[in-house]
């Protein structure tokens, strides 16, 4: 019998990514509306960590599954690591991507290039049928770019610009950006922490 891996998540542009990510992993990973959950589970913590755990808790004990729950964010440090846990109420509740990167834009007018250093961080959280859990932790460091670039990805892709790669990593294909981005490496831990568990 295949387990099920339900991910706490409604974040369409997140499940496609973990999908992607896990296409490999033995495991049938669905969504929490495929689990019968529709409920938003309201994120009171002040760390990615204590986010993800109280997201992951949360699902574990209505299904009884294991459960994987991310939180993650961009953390620009001209901005003092803000969006950081905000990123996805940055630009207010209901904003569009392009409002949360105009608002991002708008507050690094005027800042060099050399100082617009930023990190994709992505902690994920596991939760196990028997109650133990475990958490890693994934980054991703950048610049952001003065404008938009790039329709791949979704959130900050636009504007999270890797020097080494020359391009936004919503101009990468998605193959490359998995390896390098903060939920891949993330991903990439949480699958050998569960090998050495299960």
């Amino acid at each position: 019998m295949i387990k099920k891996f339900v991910i706490a998540s409604r974040n369409k542009g997140k499940l496609k990514e973990f999908a992607e990510i896990l296409e490999d992993f033995p495991f049938e990973v669905i969504s929490m509306e495929e689990a019968g959950i529709y409920t938003d589970i309201e994120e009171y913590g002040s760390t990615f960590e204590e986010n993800a755990l109280i997201k992951a808790n949360e699902v574990a004990r209505i299904t009884g599954e294991m459960v994987i729950a991310d939180d993650s964010g961009l953390e620009v440090d001209y901005l003092n690591g803000a969006p950081g846990i905000y990123s996805a109420r940055f630009a207010g509740e209901g904003a569009t991507d392009e409002d949360k990167n105009n608002k991002l834009l708008s507050l690094l007018s005027g800042a060099p290039f050399e100082k617009r250093t930023a990190r994709f961080v992505c902690v994920i959280a596991v939760v196990l049928p028997d109650g133990t859990n475990f958490s890693v932790r994934g980054t991703c460091e950048g610049y952001i770019a003065d404008k938009p670039e790039g329709e791949n990805g979704f959130g900050y892709d636009p504007l999270f610009y890797v020097s080494e790669y020359g391009m936004t990593t919503a101009q990468m294909e998605p193959q490359t950006k998995h390896k390098i981005s903060h939920r891949g490496k993330a991903l990439k831990l949480m699958v050998e922490e569960l090998k050495k568990r299960i």
